[in-house]
């Protein structure tokens, strides 16, 4: 079983990938939608192709759970992640000289990237499901994300602080020195743990449609992959239109904004922070309570931002909050995850793990996808303001729904899910 040391390294590689998926989603998202003036549906396209080439993460799952070589596909694809970052940059630098050149590179660069992110993210989640003790998922899942959100809020911070003023060439410097990083301090932080901790057993000779049919068959399964596909589309709703609003509304720099990100993620480690010190140190509240709380707050700040865009004044606050409740709904979403991964039929963590984060991925981009071109539309008709305020509105009811259906299907006592509810369980 891993030790806390273990469970740590493993936390740098989330970091990792926290490090480099920001600069995708967020500093190469502002520079497409501000600097070279593309309509904010290029980018949504894009990051939705990432998401959308994801939904192979319970294959990544399955794989994991029946043929081994987790640390394999865990650098292999950090190292898939990081070139596609690169290429996506380069291109960014391209769409000025080549609009359907820079186009074309940018869809092999998010395709590269999907890739990376499901083989890398999913075998690392399996790894720390199969080889924690029960009594330390809940523990294990916080300090990995805390470490991954971590990683975004340094990146961003850091890369707003050294873009100014921004140039193309600089550009690459920066994404080249992040990114090649990520990849060295992963095989760093991952060599030799899957060897000392994961007992060998005989891989199966059995089909992935076999596998992944004999997981949705758990209704526990089920309901919570609707679950974290609905919450999902409300939570990354604002990710690729926050820069471009505080760009074109505000008035930020490159920089500027990306520091703004930066903070917002801020919010997002202290808000998981808190969660995890009070549910697990303290035993305060529950874990319904915590994801509704979450949801509410969240959506109380975004009718903050979208407010600030019509009657002027700091956006930065609003932000702030929007990260703090969005890390106290995540943490406790992602304590229900660890804790049920291990449920069900044996040796079919990563199976669940993969399905689970399928359906954050394909919730992603299509919630991404929707809040840009929503954007885009408005502000055809509107100014964009009441634009770029109509879709925050709009995503604060998503997050209210989503509290709801917390209510029915989050059980209170220690996260696991009830199947009381037939209407949320597909198939019933």
């Amino acid at each position: 079983m891993l030790n806390w040391v273990q469970i740590a390294r493993l936390g740098l590689v989330q970091m990792c990938l926290g490090a480099i998926v920001v600069l995708t989603t967020s500093t190469l998202n502002r520079l497409m939608v501000v600097e070279l003036a593309l309509p904010a549906v290029v980018p949504g396209l894009l990051v939705a192709l990432h998401y959308g080439i994801q939904i192979t993460r319970p294959n990544w799952g399955f794989r994991s759970d029946t043929k081994g070589n987790r640390t394999v596909f865990v650098i292999g694809g950090m190292v898939g992640l990081a070139l596609g970052a690169f290429l996506a940059a380069v291109a960014v630098v391209l769409f000025p000289a080549s609009y359907w050149g820079g186009m074309a590179l940018s869809m092999v660069a998010y395709a590269l990237i999907g890739v990376g992110v499901g083989a890398s993210g999913t075998s690392l989640l399996a790894l720390l499901a199969t080889a924690t003790h029960p009594s330390r998922r809940a523990a294990a899942a916080t300090i990995t994300w805390l470490m991954m959100i971590l990683g975004i809020a340094v990146t961003a911070g850091t890369v707003g602080t050294v873009l100014d003023p921004y140039t193309p060439t600089l550009l690459l410097k920066i994404v080249a020195v992040v990114t090649g990083g990520a990849v060295l301090l992963t095989a760093l932080a991952i060599w030799g743990i899957e060897a000392r901790v994961t007992a060998s057993r005989d891989p199966e000779a059995l089909p992935f449609r076999v596998g992944i049919v004999e997981v949705w068959a758990e209704p526990r399964a089920r309901a919570f992959t609707l679950f974290i596909f609905l919450s999902m589309t409300a939570y990354f709703m604002q990710e690729l239109i926050l820069e471009p609003y505080a760009g074109l509304v505000f008035g930020f720099s490159p920089g500027q904004s990306t520091q703004l990100s930066g903070a917002q993620n801020g919010g997002v480690f202290v808000g998981m922070l808190l969660v995890g010190i009070a549910a697990t140190g303290f035993r305060i509240g529950t874990l319904r309570m915590w994801v509704i709380g979450g949801c509410l707050g969240s959506a109380a700040a975004l009718l903050a931002v979208a407010v600030l865009g019509q009657t002027g004044g700091t956006l930065l606050p609003a932000v702030v909050a929007l990260g703090f409740f969005n890390g106290m709904f995540a943490v406790a979403a992602i304590g229900s995850m660890m804790a049920l991964a291990g449920q069900g039929r044996a040796a079919r963590e990563g199976t669940r793990m993969g399905l689970w984060g399928a359906a954050q991925a394909v919730a992603a981009g299509f919630g991404g996808l929707v809040g840009a071109a929503a954007a885009d539309v408005l502000r055809l008709w509107v100014d964009a303001p009441d634009a770029f305020g109509a879709v925050f509105v709009l995503e604060a009811g998503l997050f209210c729904i989503a509290a709801i259906i917390a209510a029915k299907v989050v059980e209170g006592r220690g996260g696991a899910i009830r199947t009381t509810s037939p209407q949320l369980i597909p198939g019933e």
